[in-house]
């Protein structure tokens, strides 16, 4: 069956931040077990050349012949590369992908390849899972995103590179996506400590009313567990504290939605 319809109106939202080992993945993942869990159709895309999202859905990247590089560069279709489950469509990656940047460098809309190829895609969801890096495909993905979510570790220096990739962000909302809008703020890694809880106050007065800083995702060895295991959290160990965060931001997400569908 296609992954593609016509008529079909699916909100995009980018998971990005340039600083690795910031729950960008697990954020990715676990968004959309909840959006699912809702009843809603999800499709998630590895835009990392690492293929966390591959690994973290249970798949090896490395056994796949074709992946989203292949799609980006012409020369396979989602129809192809698409993992289907019961849940989800996974379009997987690898490292073939880090070569997507150097091939698509010269392409006229390089920046647009990614919009093009899921435009009209038959789900009610895409999440897409950025490389830890501010480059060509991250670029695409947040040409591509009506919204971008940004996990941030609740550490003082993860703070110092918020405002580059804000930057970036708003020169992608001036030369090709107007449209994109900055969902919010998602602390991860929270442990309850002075330190986190201040680090969050300050994540509010930087960003003031203009971007939310969503509900914290406490700190769990059961996220990297899970990971492991190939699960969402909510397959793995839903009573962990971190899920409800991650049901909640489904939850804003579907209310951001429906504000977006009425304005």
């Amino acid at each position: 069956m296609s992954v593609y319809r016509g008529d079909a109106m699916s909100l995009k939202i980018a998971v990005s931040n340039q600083k690795g080992g910031v729950g960008k993945t697990t954020t990715a993942v676990n968004l959309g077990a909840a959006l699912r869990d809702l009843g809603y159709s999800v499709m998630l895309i590895d835009l990392d050349p690492q293929g966390g999202l591959t690994t973290h859905m249970g798949y090896n990247p490395l056994a796949f012949e074709k992946t989203i590089y292949d799609a980006l560069i012409g020369e396979a279709t989602l129809n192809e590369i698409a993992v289907r489950t019961l849940d989800y469509i996974l379009i997987p990656a690898n490292l073939d992908l880090a070569a997507a940047e150097v091939e698509l460098l010269n392409e006229i809309g390089r920046e647009y390849a990614l919009k093009d190829l899921i435009k009209g895609i038959n789900v009610d969801f895409v999440i897409i899972d950025t490389p830890p890096s501010l480059g060509l495909l991250t670029v695409n993905a947040l040409t591509a995103a009506d919204g971008v979510i940004i996990p941030l570790e609740t550490q003082y220096l993860a703070m110092r590179g918020l405002s580059l990739l804000l930057k970036i962000i708003r020169k992608v909302q001036k030369r090709a996506n107007p449209d994109l809008k900055v969902i919010g703020v998602l602390p991860t890694m929270f442990d309850r400590t002075i330190h986190s809880r201040e680090v969050i106050e300050e994540m509010r007065e930087a960003l003031g009313d203009h971007i939310p800083v969503l509900t914290p995702v406490k700190r769990s060895i059961r996220f990297p567990e899970s990971s492991v295991a190939g699960k969402s959290i909510f397959e793995y160990d839903n009573r962990v504290e971190g899920a409800k965060a991650y049901k909640e931001l489904a939850e804003v997400i579907i209310r951001w939605q429906k504000e977006e569908k009425a304005a």
